[in-house]
């Protein structure tokens, strides 16, 4: 089975060349996979793609002309993938639905730790000796109110973190989690947890009803200074309305490892241009209580073991006439 290994960096060769089975044959190609890329994939039997490849209906009728027959995410997400389409052109669909819920949900901590504690501008004051402690203060997150959006794997496990920490945490998700529950969540709908809420960490997935989940309105609704926090999509934020938030203090700090424009900038190193085009996203590098990571919140040498695997399972499974693994469909 030959497999095309779109947006491949050091580490892909590296996690998914050692999980290789036998019987697959691994191409791996820098470029992202677009309608101007997708002729790249022909005489082959599979794309192996990330979450910033382009797997829309024209991209989609280009691999299926050129003989590819599955679309295999290292990703759990797959709002790229136009999956109705897929379906109608014979080609099928396979994803990591979980690789290390710990990665992200560690993640996000670091996000909080690093922004309470303002450990960007210690570290670079240090570095200068300067050892003054004016406009470092933070706040002790034992007794705070943590608001989880989205209790699913991940969340799970930001929740029990939390619960470490002697937070009180509130919870909203479509259905209740158990095990959330008996941590001491309180599953409460999204205004109260708006309302209550000293941290708010996200951790749903993108879809219709999640878009722009925190737009004007909502965060009109949270506390003054209120932090938020988001590692799963960009696009669950409004980022236009966030930077109104930060400029009046409704949002007091800011961590994201996600961004809604990411593809045009995340996982490449544009260092040498000194300056890009989103002039959204250069206003948001411009607030001292904003920390911006570039999608590294599963970048754990557990979690790119474990996609590794799974991917190589779902392309062995298909290989071998029983389907992927962990297929997805426009059914869900």
């Amino acid at each position: 089975m030959r497999v095309a290994v779109f947006s491949a960096k050091d580490y892909d060769r590296r996690f998914l060349g050692a999980a290789r089975p036998v019987g697959v044959d691994l191409d791996f190609l820098e470029h992202r996979l677009t309608a101007r890329t997708a002729g790249l994939a022909r005489g082959f039997d599979a794309v192996c793609v990330f979450v910033e490849d382009d797997v829309s209906a024209p991209v989609l009728d280009a691999l299926a002309a050129g003989g590819v027959r599955l679309v295999v995410l290292r990703s759990a997400g797959y709002d790229n993938v136009d999956l109705a389409h897929a379906g109608e052109v014979g080609v099928a669909v396979a994803r990591v639905p979980a690789y290390s819920p710990h990665a992200v949900a560690e993640h996000a901590v670091a996000l909080i730790l690093a922004l309470n504690r303002h450990l960007c501008r210690a570290y670079n004051r240090v570095r200068e000796y300067n050892f003054a402690l004016t406009g470092l203060l933070g706040f002790d997150l034992h007794g705070r109110t943590v608001g989880v959006v989205g209790t699913g794997e991940i969340g799970t496990v930001f929740t029990r973190i939390m619960t470490g920490f002697g937070c009180r945490v509130l919870a909203h998700d479509i259905r209740v989690n158990p095990v959330c529950a008996e941590l001491g969540a309180e599953y409460v709908d999204l205004d109260r947890l708006l309302a209550d809420a000293d941290i708010i960490s996200l951790h749903c997935p993108l879809t219709q009803d999640t878009h722009h989940l925190l737009d004007s309105a909502a965060l009109a609704r949270t506390k003054q200074g209120v932090m938020v926090i988001n590692t799963s999509r960009g696009a669950l934020l409004d980022t236009a309305a966030v930077i109104a938030a930060l400029k009046k203090g409704r949002i007091g700090a800011l961590g994201i490892d996600v961004y809604e424009e990411e593809s045009a900038l995340f996982f490449e190193d544009r260092s040498e241009h000194g300056a890009f085009d989103d002039d959204v996203f250069a206003r948001l590098l411009t607030f001292p209580n904003v920390l911006v990571t570039g999608h590294q919140g599963f970048f754990t040498v557990d979690a790119l073991t474990r996609i590794a695997e799974v991917t190589m399972a779902n392309l062995s499974g298909f290989a071998g006439g029983t389907g992927p693994v962990h297929p997805v469909t426009a059914a869900g």
